[in-house]
């Protein structure tokens, strides 16, 4: 008799919001059910309960994990260059970008705004928040070694935040004309994107 899959500590969880991304990004939100996930996943329709009240935690959790691994990869870079506040801001940047670019479908939920009361959910707050924060930190760099405007770093954060969130969304939607994208490497768009908050 073929086994039944089975999964160690941790693994289900794990399994669960794998399957739950995918059935995002193929039916949307109203095509998503614990029940689909768990046939996904292959295991029974009670299992997800274990882990998820309902479909809205387990979208938080997808959300919250992203995040997670988000600021993992950005703060990377981040520290890496914390002595090169122009080439962090870049550097950073590129990460947002690249992050988007191999995890298309989970970017997207993240940003989608499908998540309804997201105070409920307070590790989600926290994750999402401490990313607005890491913006923020290099652009106060960039601002203490003048390469941004002054002002309150909140704003101009929300500014290079939206510039470059902006062109990940034309990018995976194929909304960036080819003769753009032959003209310049997506590295040098992301950068011609930041020349334009920058002072000269």
């Amino acid at each position: 008799m073929p086994k039944k899959k089975t999964y160690h500590h941790g693994d289900l969880k794990n399994a669960l919001i794998k399957a739950g991304v995918e059935i995002l990004a193929k039916d949307g939100v109203s095509g998503l059910s614990l029940r689909k996930v768990a046939m996904k996943a292959g295991v029974s329709h009670a299992a997800p309960y274990a882990h998820f009240a309902d479909k809205q935690a387990l979208i938080a959790a997808i959300s919250t994990e992203g995040f997670r691994q988000l600021y993992e990869r950005v703060s990377g870079v981040a520290e890496e260059y914390q002595n090169q506040p122009e080439k962090q801001l870049v550097e950073a940047a590129w990460a947002y970008v690249q992050f988007a670019m191999d995890d298309p479908d989970r970017f997207k939920v993240m940003f989608s705004g499908v998540l309804e009361k997201e105070k409920e959910y307070p590790d989600f707050v926290t994750e999402s928040q401490r990313n607005f924060q890491l913006v923020k930190m290099i652009v106060e760099a960039n601002q203490a070694s003048g390469r941004l405007r002054s002002g309150d770093s909140a704003l101009v954060a929300l500014s290079a935040w939206g510039i470059i969130h902006g062109f990940i969304l034309l990018l995976l939607e194929g909304q960036i004309s080819h003769a753009v994208l032959e003209k310049m490497s997506l590295r040098e768009l992301v950068e011609f994107q930041l020349e334009q908050i920058q002072v000269k």
